[in-house]
């Protein structure tokens, strides 16, 4: 056996793997490339296409995973030097890996200076498809150099490496199998290509392409029995050009003799089915003679049914082997019919490194519903297939497939496309590791749990608040409070380490909080809060800890003490850098008035009014003002009509005692994520994560969303010495969150978003 025949019946196992962050849109499949024609000396062994073991799932990861090209051979022995613009992409490259602009242009580079130099070549196409293994225009392109120097073995192990990286694509099957008619001679090899082909994409509603190329070959060979069963097994699917296809089959059936059409196992369960139809005949003419015998005795003239004569039995025949696919074809378009909508909003099957649109997530959340629901499961797994490699770049739904398969009892399936998100796909992005943290946990793996949690920690998103708070809670759950409190207090340090730390007052705030919550100890966890003030400016999350962490104090609480805090946050100041924006200080000092008018006096109430209108009233924006004026107008409007049908006017909102109101503590503060709970309350339990929580709204540990927020469409990988902070917004979910009730909403919005009633939440919901 040679070594392509023996490196196919073992299987690639050394494929690259990298981050899914490309496109081939440049090199797109037409469906109509015609491979390299080599000299034949040069040829392998033809069963070394076909008799390895069938790949595994699209850049899968196993234990061993690989994320470095298989590049040993090659090494930098490139045989000539870097050229300047050479030396340049490749630093670039080398910096950020997911630079794919940069990788394109160095192809184009080294394939311009290299010509012939295969080794050259070789190392640029190995490190690129390391981090781009679903680029299959990009494997074509690196199978062509190699059947250009005449290496046919080289040229089978580049396509067995792409379809071990892009197992589902119809693009890249279709170019092996192309390559392979145009080199082999021998039918069945080429034949059995096909068939490992049709195993992972023959069901695609895109497949059509290598169906075409199916048949077209066995016309070629003029196997009409082979061709009839290749349009049977198509009718079997709801796949694109299903009449076409149908109409074809019936044209075949037309032209050629039922003899040719049908397969030795069908012919032989013909020739055993008329035998049995020949002696049920036989007895029933025994019968029928004996019966006519009798009807001579009785004076009977009447004559029994005759067998139809042998000419008819073929188009009875034949009508019946149409009828069949027939039935078959009708039940496969009753299916199309119910999924053709959402494939026709499937504008990109391919990946890309362009983000999706909204519409086009949204339609594969609803495709895979459905799918789900019809209950097929090997049709689940295909479409979850599909949609990774489109969808790569979302770790949303890497989530779901992983999800659904637990779900599902297939925990091999989950390991597997967890592996392939974790260590290839979205490798660079926190929220999957977080949700492999959650999950190692829940089977028992606790040692892999705290490994995830690391990695984000150390490379991924250091000091990213999320993970330290599920990881703080993950530990006490163990009963580990010590380790807890630990990583809160390293953390911390690390952040005071910098010269302006924007996650340093969320992470005191949250650890004053959880270190009351779990201890219920109110002298540590106001330590924590008086230790923040001393390293870092008073700023709105803090004081709302502050302020939250008072409400629930018995009496008397330090009243004083927080006025002349708020006041330092709320009031500018030439001399001193006020880190909180306008809005924040508005906002703080509306929920400081709220708690003042459960906890204060009518004096200090005053006075804080007073200093809010003082503050904030003349700053008002010209929209502001227009908006405020036209509430004014239709509050006009329905006054004149109360009075009109009870002379009584209404009563205004409390909401326009405050310009403002909507962040009030009542109406905004209040649906907030998170709240501090009642003294006497028992320890709340931590909550199932949320994989859309972010906090990059300055404090989104407290905050809730904007109004209106939907997920930008597409994510932006996180660099592993990213800045400690929320997750880059491409990685969330296309989501949308009711937004609070505000009297200053834009029109714009309320179109977009309609308004919708939301009841009051805890301030803290998140994570306890």
């Amino acid at each position: 056996m040679g070594d392509s025949e023996a490196m196919v019946s073992e299987g690639y196992t050394s494929a690259p793997y990298g981050d899914y962050n490309a496109s081939a849109a440049t090199v797109e499949s037409t469906g109509q490339e015609t491979a390299p024609i080599v000299d034949a000396s040069h040829s392998v062994n033809n069963d070394s296409l076909v008799n390895g073991t069938a790949p595994v799932e699209n850049g899968s990861a196993t234990d061993n995973v690989a994320v470095t090209a298989p590049a040993a051979e090659h090494g930098d022995n490139t045989g000539s030097t870097l050229s300047t613009e050479e030396e340049r992409l490749w630093n670039i490259v080398r910096a950020n890996s997911l630079e794919f602009n940069a990788w394109t242009a160095l192809i184009d580079e080294t394939e311009r200076i290299a010509q012939d130099n295969i080794a050259k070549i070789r190392k640029v196409y190995d490190a690129f498809l390391a981090e781009f293994p679903l680029c299959y225009g990009y494997w074509k392109k690196f199978a062509d150099h190699e059947a250009r120097v005449g290496a046919m073995d080289k040229v089978v192990e580049v396509y067995e490496r792409a379809v071990l990286g892009v197992t589902y694509s119809v693009d890249i099957w279709l170019h092996y199998c192309t390559f392979a008619i145009n080199t082999y001679g021998d039918p069945e090899t080429i034949r059995r290509l096909f068939e490992r082909a049709l195993v992972y994409v023959g069901t695609d509603f895109l497949s059509s392409p290598l169906w075409d190329k199916y048949i077209e070959y066995e016309y070629m060979q003029q196997d009409w029995s082979r061709v009839a069963l290749i349009y049977t097994r198509i009718l079997e699917n709801p796949i694109q050009n299903l009449d076409r296809y149908f109409s074809s089959f019936k044209e075949l059936a037309e032209t050629r003799p039922l003899s040719e059409l049908r397969s030795a196992e069908e012919s032989a369960a013909a020739a055993v089915a008329v035998a049995g139809d020949a002696s049920e005949s036989a007895a029933s003419e025994s019968g029928e003679k004996a019966d006519e015998g009798r009807s001579q005795v009785d004076g009977s003239t009447e004559q029994s049914p005759k067998l139809e004569s042998a000419s008819s039995t073929e188009p009875e025949e034949l009508k019946k082997y149409v009828g069949i696919r027939e039935a078959m074809y009708i039940k496969s378009k009753e299916f199309e019919s119910k999924i053709i909508g959402y494939e026709m909003a499937i504008r990109r099957p391919y990946f890309h490194v362009r983000p999706l649109n909204v519409a086009e997530l949204e339609n594969w959340h609803n495709y895979l519903d459905f799918i789900e629901r019809d209950g097929d499961f090997n049709k689940v797994v295909k479409l979850y297939e599909r949609c990774v490699v489109t969808c790569a770049n979302y770790p949303e739904y890497w989530i779901r497939y992983v999800t659904n398969m637990e779900a599902s009892g297939s925990a091999d399936l989950a390991e597997n496309a967890l592996a392939r998100a974790t260590q290839v796909f979205v490798k660079k992005q926190p929220e999957i590791h977080l949700f492999a943290a959650r999950l190692k946990e829940q089977n028992g793996d606790i040692a892999g749990a705290r490994a995830a949690y690391q990695l984000v920690h150390s490379e991924i998103s250091p000091g990213l608040l999320e993970a330290v708070i599920k990881h703080a809670n993950m530990e006490y759950r163990l009963g580990n409070l010590d380790d807890a409190f630990s990583l809160y207090e390293q953390v911390i340090a690390v952040e005071k380490g910098k010269e302006h730390s924007t996650i340093l007052p969320l992470l005191y705030a949250q650890y004053s909080r959880f270190s009351y919550l779990v201890s219920r100890d109110a002298e540590k966890a106001r330590r924590i809060i008086v230790e923040a003030l001393d390293h870092v400016q008073p700023s709105k999350p803090l004081m709302e800890a502050l302020i939250h962490f008072e409400a629930i104090q018995p009496p008397p609480r330090e009243i004083d003490y927080l006025e002349q805090l708020v006041e330092k946050v709320i009031k500018p100041d030439a001399d001193a850098q006020n880190i909180a924006s306008s809005t924040e200080r508005e906002e703080l000092s509306l929920i400081y008035i709220e708690f003042l008018g459960i906890f204060g006096d009518v004096k200090s109430i005053k006075k804080a009014e007073d200093q809010h209108v003082k503050l904030f009233y003349p700053h008002r924006s010209t929209s502001e003002l227009k908006k405020r004026s036209a509430d004014d107008f239709l509050a006009s409007d329905r006054t004149k009509m109360a009075k009109t049908y009870n002379g009584t006017p209404p009563a205004q909102p409390v909401s326009n005692a405050y310009p403002n109101a909507q962040a009030q503590w009542s109406g905004g503060y209040a649906a907030q994520p998170q709240t501090w709970p009642p003294a006497q309350a028992a320890p709340a339990q931590p909550q199932q994560w949320n994989p859309a929580y972010g906090q990059q709204a300055a404090y989104g540990a407290y905050g809730g969303y904007p109004a209106g927020y939907t997920a930008p469409q597409a994510p932006t990988p996180v660099p592993q010495a990213a800045a400690y902070g929320a997750y880059p917004a491409q990685t969330y979910p296309t989501q949308s969150y009711a937004p609070p009730v505000a009297a200053a909403a834009p029109a714009a919005a309320l179109v977009q978003q309609p308004a919708a009633a939301v009841a009051p939440q805890a301030y803290y919901n998140t994570y306890y």
